[in-house]
């Protein structure tokens, strides 16, 4: 995976941070509490600390394989995960992409089944790859349909 998802990754979760950290910090001081709005705050500053490092071993962790009657998709930070998505069983494939991805020119490729609970999804591609991956994905698809 290209290292724009991890900064990607670092900006949603700084952005979240500081907005969580401020918000929380000027209630704490309206409320007259000037040590618990320091201690948000600094509490704040570690989770973005931390989220920041962090983001680099979940850009890290993500990836995926295209096996003759299979997607296979792996992801985790602290619990791993394996997804195997039958070509057969899927139903819609579409590519999605929010206003920071795009600044990054990253896309997210995300698979639909008809009762899956599992997070179908490759993250962080180049859009090029990405809408490659998304055409590959839906031809196997309807060549290996189960016809249900």
């Amino acid at each position: 995976m290209p290292p724009a998802l991890a900064w990607y990754r670092r900006l949603v979760t700084t952005a979240g941070c500081l907005a969580a950290g401020v918000g929380g910090g000027v209630l704490l001081l309206m409320w007259g509490r000037p040590l618990w709005a320091g201690a948000w705050a600094a509490l704040a500053l570690v989770v973005a600390a931390g989220t920041w490092f962090l983001a680099g071993r979940f850009q890290r962790s993500w990836g995926y394989t295209e096996a003759p009657a299979e997607l296979y998709l792996t992801y985790g930070v602290f619990v791993r995960q394996l997804v195997v998505v039958p070509y057969g069983r899927m139903q819609v494939v579409d590519v999605t992409t929010d206003l920071l991805e795009q600044a990054l020119g990253i896309a997210t490729v995300r698979v639909r089944t008809a009762a899956s609970t599992a997070d179908a999804r490759v993250v962080g591609l180049p859009l090029a790859d990405a809408v490659k991956l998304r055409d590959r994905l839906a031809a196997r698809s309807e060549s290996f349909s189960t016809g249900l």
